[in-house]
């Protein structure tokens, strides 16, 4: 497993961490993946641990772009409608064609797009310039060879002539051979898999996908479709963060909520360990009597009820944190099992939940990727509003809004409450109003976190 215990914080609980403070913290505890290689398709999204060089141009060879006739530019020099080139057709060149007619004085031959240059041509003419070797005016298009195999044969009339090279593509006008065709650090899409196809390469070195199991923890969770009782409320967390994580680039696990019971979440815990690359739980990190999250996992590393040897929780290390910020001031964060596998322990409130995701588990995974760039970018907005907002003194407030990149602005949407999920769901970007300022006045600008 790639990745380390956290820095031994001492009294971590007893201190209220910085945003910077935590971030660091985990970030300090995450190694890359060790690389694979992998079939192209199954390397999507993954990050190039090398880089790669084209070993053939491309294209290969002089190809023609459009169906047409090749010719010689002198053949067809001063061609009109009213006057053209006659020229003999020796031939159909396809694409894919190994053996190819050479074209002497006077001839043409029948090219499709894609196939390659014949010895003697120096251009290639559009059908649509000629009358398709029908004697009548200009043509739409080539009578399929299937239809027509004397289509290859007889005559065809140029209407315009053509310079050298037209409409031909040059051998190696793609990429040469020895050129980088890929740097390392790319994370593959569908572009680069073209590429790397185009090249031959069937398989590529990369850093998989981190493989990220989400569970929420709550006995008031019921699934949606699901009928609620009195006293519950639907799952909505571990969608979220489950769809959240894979939007950063992991394969993700949606475990279902797991009751307030420390047994039995625990055993949820190590069953999911074998399929994690990180763990995250939402939910029963603050101080109340059911925060089971918390109660489970505090022993881990501090000689608690296993050892770790078989496969249990134990072994690592967990600390919970109170954290300056808001939403999401209660954060747990370490490394459990045999593994050390990281777990990041958010807390139940879904905007609070969401928050710290993008702010701390985020960056988990695309570090995870080996990716360099592991956060989301920022840009710096006026606030538009109708009145001031306030914010809560020596804490990091991070606030849903709309971004609005031709006008500069940005407006809140919804309240401050860690439960507006509605709010959330219309928001763009994390308005964030640092731990100094207790009251943003409208204009004024602020670090602005795009979530698109």
């Amino acid at each position: 497993m790639s990745s380390r215990a956290p820095q031994d914080t001492g009294h971590a609980a007893q201190r209220l961490w910085s945003v910077d403070e935590h971030l660091a913290d985990v970030l300090a505890a995450i190694r890359p993946l060790e690389p694979i290689e992998l079939q192209l398709l199954d390397a999507q999204g993954c990050v190039l641990v090398e880089d790669v060089t084209v070993p053939v141009a491309l294209p290969p060879f002089d190809n023609s772009s459009m169906d047409g006739y090749a010719v010689r530019t002198a053949d067809v020099q001063g061609a009109s409608e009213e006057f053209p080139a006659v020229l003999t057709v020796i031939g159909d060149v396809a694409a894919g064609s190994a053996e190819l007619p050479a074209v002497g004085p006077g001839q043409a031959a029948r090219i499709m797009t894609g196939a390659p240059l014949p010895p003697g041509a120096e251009a290639v003419v559009p059908v649509e310039w000629t009358d398709g070797g029908t004697g009548g005016g200009a043509a739409a298009g080539m009578t399929p060879a299937s239809a027509a195999p004397e289509g290859a044969g007889g005559e065809v009339r140029v209407h315009r002539a053509a310079e050298a090279r037209a409409h031909v593509r040059s051998r190696g006008s793609d990429v040469q051979a020895g050129d980088l065709a890929l740097a390392a650090g790319t994370v593959l899409g569908p572009p680069q898999i073209a590429l790397l196809a185009a090249i031959g390469r069937g398989t590529v070195r990369v850093r998989p996908r981190p493989r990220v199991v989400v569970l929420s923890t709550g006995s008031e969770l019921v699934q949606p479709g699901e009928a609620l009782a009195a006293g519950t409320i639907y799952d909505s967390n571990s969608f979220a963060l489950a769809a959240a994580a894979r939007d950063a680039g992991a394969i993700s696990y949606r475990v279902g909520a797991v009751a307030d019971d420390v047994e039995t979440l625990r055993s949820t815990i190590e069953d999911q360990l074998i399929r994690a690359d990180l763990l995250v739980t939402t939910g029963g990190v603050s101080v109340g009597a059911y925060d089971v999250v918390k109660e489970a996992l505090s022993s881990v590393g501090t000689g608690g009820s296993g050892d770790g040897a078989e496969g249990g929780v134990d072994g690592g290390r967990m600390d919970f944190r109170k954290l300056a910020m808001q939403p999401g001031k209660p954060q747990g964060f370490g490394t459990i099992g045999p593994d050390h596998t990281p777990l990041l322990a958010l807390p139940g409130n879904p905007v609070s939940s969401y928050v710290s995701f993008e702010l701390f588990v985020r960056p988990a995974i695309r570090a995870l990727m080996g990716l360099a760039d592991v956060s989301r970018p920022s840009v710096r907005a006026a606030l538009k509003a109708d009145k001031a907002l306030g914010s809560p003194a020596g804490r990091r407030q991070f606030l849903r809004g709309t971004y609005d990149a031709e006008s500069g602005t940005v407006s809140p949407v919804g309240g401050t409450g860690s439960h507006l999920i509605a709010a959330l769901a219309h928001a763009d970007s994390l308005m964030v109003v640092p731990e100094d300022v207790t009251s943003v006045e409208p204009g004024a600008e602020l670090e602005v976190v795009l979530l698109g």
